[in-house]
């Protein structure tokens, strides 16, 4: 088994817009994210920290970096998941989110397990 096998994580994540906590004449375009963790590898791995960058629509990125995720830091065996939701404030009604969780597997190893990009973007509204 190589390496790469043993400390594998997958992240899946969907974006929707939150209208009642959004006002578009402010600039302020609310989303909630839904984050699905599952440990594909074969070593229990412990979830310590992320790193998000969320961009505009005009191509200005935010970073984030903080403790675990809501609160927590969970560990994860082999195919177990754990799922969450948060939420981002952008000025524009598109944008895009991307980053890593930083893990530390039960052998002591520490890997990043790379968030692929998703979209950030209010529906289209038609008059």
């Amino acid at each position: 088994m190589s390496t790469s096998d043993k400390y594998r994580i997958q992240i899946e994540a969907v974006a929707e817009y939150v209208a009642e906590q959004s006002d578009p004449d402010d600039e302020r375009y609310v989303f909630a994210y839904h984050i699905t963790v599952t440990n594909t590898g074969s070593i229990p791995a412990q979830l310590i920290s992320r790193h998000w960058v969320i961009t505009d629509g005009h191509g200005k990125a935010q970073e984030v970096r903080g403790l675990g995720v809501i609160g927590e830091q969970p560990v994860l065996a082999p195919g177990q998941q754990f799922s969450y939701t948060s939420g981002a404030s952008i000025p524009t009604a598109v944008g895009t989110m991307h980053g890593s969780y930083q893990m530390v597997a039960e052998d002591g190893h520490r890997f990043d397990a790379e968030i692929p990009p998703f979209m950030l973007a209010m529906p289209r509204v038609l008059h």
